[in-house]
Parts: C-alpha cells; structure tokens; sequence
C-alpha cells in the first residue's frame, strides 16, 4: 500500500510504502520477547504463504489467474518486508525460513499437480482466512508492541482480505 504526497515547488508525485510512515518501534519492544515471538510467527506465515504463491503461480497460466497470484505474492512479500524491518529495528533476530509452514507451500503445489487449478485455489483461500486469524489473535495480546498493532491493522489485515476477493475472482476464471 502506497500514500502520495505531492511536492508543491516540483511537479513530482511521490509514492511512500505506508510501513515506512508507521512509528518506529522504541527500545522497549527490543525486550519485549513476546512481541519478537509474534512477529517472527507472523513473519514465518508470510514466507509459507510468498513459497506458496511462488508454486502456484508456476501451474497457473496468465489468463487462469495467474497474474493475479503473482500480485498475492508480492503483496505478501511486501507485508514480510515490513514485519522484518519492525523486527530489525528493535534489534532483535528475524526469522529467515518459513518452518514448518513450508510444507503447505509443497501441498498446493501437489494439488494444483493432481487436481487442477480450482481445488488449489481453495487451498490458497483457506491460507488466507488462517492468516487473518493468526493476525487477529495478534491484536488480541495486550503484550505486543503498539507499532505492530498499528501496522497489521493498516496493511496487513486489509491486505489479506483484499486477497480472499482476488481469490474468488480468480477461481470464476478457471470454473
């Protein structure tokens, strides 16, 4: 997600990553081990989800959908990016793999093999609502640092919703 602002003295349009704009975490988060603990159980979800759109992109042709997967998974790169960058700045150790969450990439890609495209579909959208829990139980911790609050309910949050209506117009192009 992108704001503009406008420079008034130059006719340039600039575009800022919104995860740029959001408070920085302060010193208090570098001990806050439970917001280093969720960030990096976020963060892991975001790489299954980025190695999992990366397989099914590949069995999935432009005109079934497949652009509209290649948007998912830059978007979820993007939310990594920032969850990361959160995680860098407090000081602490982001997680680099997607763990056990990387066997769910290897199950879609298994699918769209066997079954086509369709039943992968569901699985990438039952991904996403799993995800939207995770980052809704995430709000609920009344230890995690408010900048992390701030930023799954601005981009995050939205971002994945946004993807469940991407998806379903996606699976009436294979049907």
């Amino acid at each position: 997600m992108f704001i503009q602002t406008y420079d008034t003295a130059v006719t340039h349009v600039l575009f800022i990553p919104l995860s740029v704009c959001h408070s920085q975490p302060t010193k208090n988060m570098k001990n806050n081990d439970s917001t280093t603990s969720t960030c990096n159980s976020l963060l892991r979800g975001e790489l299954s989800a980025i190695e999992t759109y990366t397989h099914a992109q590949e069995k999935f042709s432009a005109h079934s959908g497949g652009d509209i997967l290649k948007r998912i998974c830059a978007s979820h790169q993007t939310s990594a990016t920032a969850l990361r960058d959160l995680i860098d700045a407090s000081g602490e150790k982001a997680v680099t793999s997607s763990g056990p969450w990387g066997t769910f990439a290897t199950a879609v890609e298994g699918m769209a093999s066997l079954f086509g495209e369709s039943p992968a579909l569901v699985i990438l959208q039952h991904g996403e609502v799993h995800g939207i829990s995770e980052y809704e139980k995430a709000l609920e911790d009344k230890d995690l640092h408010e900048s992390v609050k701030q930023l799954i309910r601005t981009e995050l949050l939205p971002a994945l919703r946004a993807h469940l209506v991407e998806l379903e117009h996606c699976k009436s192009m294979v049907a």
